[in-house]
């Protein structure tokens, strides 16, 4: 049995958790859900050592468990797996199962071992394998194997599925509950609902750092909404917008290497257009943004915005020629950790003047904030914000006037309200002509908020339809790479 009892944390004048209390028996498929910055991530960085609470107890199987030390919370036995798994990119993936290990180390009895992890929970993983070259999911499996060999009674999931394919996340629900029938605590840390009803067999719902309910799954849907958010979210009106003249046409592009190759692509997208791009993880889906991004060199092919070829390969030329990306690590790539928001705000402003007014800068973030709707203040650092509220301050800090605005998972790790927000704030975007190409791996969001869906398979295009003619089944079947007839 797992307990918690009174876990409160604070950072300065916020309150994360709020004398939260959890109890969870042996063999089960725990849900713990909530909106973006309810407290989740936090709680769950307490139980597993990461941060120490400033009130409150732990207790697995009736003894103490400390606090604020990973290697003590995984020697009681409480192991997490984090949205980014924690796996050294240069070692094998032999290397990384035995890392943190002590003493000597029995090479061949650890790849015996780690053959029969994956065997159970049927992952197939090359010991040899350099884990730069493994998938996010793949990555996943191999930090879960580890976790096991180290003797965890329960682990933590910190939002898994974000960033990997439907295919792996049917794969990793298979592990899941195979553990859960050989009496481990798994404790499932999300905002999606469809996904905490398809796994988990209880819920404990956390708003504003507090408990506000428990419920015994399945049980209406709207009930949980209504405890995440203190009200039934209901989605905006998508809004019908006026297809322009062309504002991106590529052809025959190729570009990037090995797994990430794309090879005579080409498409076009008109002003006010959504278009979406599909396909498994390393389909070539990514490097198309990253090249009309001009984050990637081109090798052959041209890209014309708004009718005008981009000869220059670079970051800057595509920015003169008013294209903006947003990518998907939000800290990693699209804000800069210690920096406030003001900060932020000011660098993307690229103002003229070499001395920055700091009194005006704060009006301005504090007028982004409001109108953004941001839960931040205009000294509060890029890092301390939680992913929803990264993803505001980036729409805050794109240009006015875009021709061509590229995304990658722009939702990722969001919960519903926030989802629901970044997307009218996109979409509000068409009206002034701006065309829009993202990516997702959630095939919902395509066929949701995409007016055609361009699917890769191997680097290539493989289909290109209107959203309309699609539902989320059909677009995964094309996903395999199985074209209908």
């Amino acid at each position: 049995m797992l307990e918690l009892r009174g876990i409160t944390k604070r950072f300065g004048s916020v309150v994360a958790n709020d004398g939260i209390d959890l109890d969870v028996p042996p063999g089960s498929l725990h849900a713990v859900l909530g909106e973006n910055g309810a407290g989740k991530s936090t709680l769950m960085k307490i139980l597993s050592g990461f941060l120490s609470p400033d009130a409150g107890r732990i207790r697995l199987d009736g003894r103490e468990v400390p606090t604020g030390s990973p290697r003590a919370a995984l020697q009681a036995g409480i192991g997490m797996l984090h949205q980014d798994p924690l796996v050294c990119l240069p070692f094998t993936a032999l290397d990384n199962f035995v890392l943190g290990r002590r003493g000597r180390i029995d090479r061949a009895a650890a790849r015996r071992e780690f053959g029969e992890l994956c065997a159970r929970l049927d992952f197939d993983i090359d010991p040899d394998v350099r884990a730069r070259a493994l998938s996010v999911g793949e990555r996943q499996q191999l930090e879960i194997v580890r976790l096991l060999s180290l003797g965890v009674k329960v682990l933590i999931l910190d939002e898994p599925t974000s960033g990997i394919s439907s295919e792996q996340r049917t794969k990793l629900f298979a592990a899941l509950r195979t553990l859960a029938a050989d009496g481990l605590i798994v404790l499932f840390v999300s905002h999606k609902l469809e996904e905490v009803e398809e796994l988990c067999d209880r819920v404990t719902v956390i708003r504003s750092g507090k408990v506000v309910g428990e419920r015994t799954l399945p049980c209406p849907a709207d009930e949980l909404v209504e405890l995440m958010f203190g009200e039934v979210v209901v989605s905006s009106e998508r809004p019908v917008v006026e297809i322009g003249s062309p504002a991106l046409r590529v052809g025959g592009l190729a570009a990037g290497g090995g797994r990430q190759r794309i090879a005579d692509v080409s498409m076009e997208v008109r002003a006010g257009e959504v278009v979406g791009l599909a396909g498994l993880e390393g389909s070539g889906q990514r490097t198309l943004l990253r090249v009309l991004a001009g984050l990637e060199p081109v090798r052959s092919g041209t890209v014309e915005i708004a009718g005008r070829r981009v000869d220059g390969s670079s970051y800057e030329h595509f920015v003169a020629a008013g294209v903006h990306y947003l990518p998907a690590g939000r800290l990693e790539e699209g804000l800069v950790p210690g920096l406030t928001i003001a900060e932020h705000l000011t660098l993307a402003a690229r103002l003229p003047e070499w001395v920055v007014d700091w009194e005006a800068a704060r009006i301005r973030a504090e007028e982004a904030i409001e109108h953004f709707r941001i839960k931040g203040g205009p000294d509060t650092p890029a890092d301390a914000l939680s992913g929803g509220n990264q993803q505001r301050l980036l729409l805050a800090m794109m240009p006015k006037d875009l021709r061509v605005l590229l995304m990658e998972h722009p939702t990722r790790g969001l919960d519903i309200e926030s989802a629901d927000y970044v997307w009218s704030r996109l979409l509000a975007r068409r009206e002034s002509g701006t065309a829009i190409v993202f990516s997702s791996a959630d095939l919902d969001e395509l066929v949701g908020y995409a007016d055609r869906v361009v699917v890769f398979f191997s680097g290539r295009v493989l289909a290109d339809l209107a959203a309309a003619e699609l539902t989320a089944d059909r677009l995964g079947t094309l996903i395999g790479g199985k074209v209908a007839s």
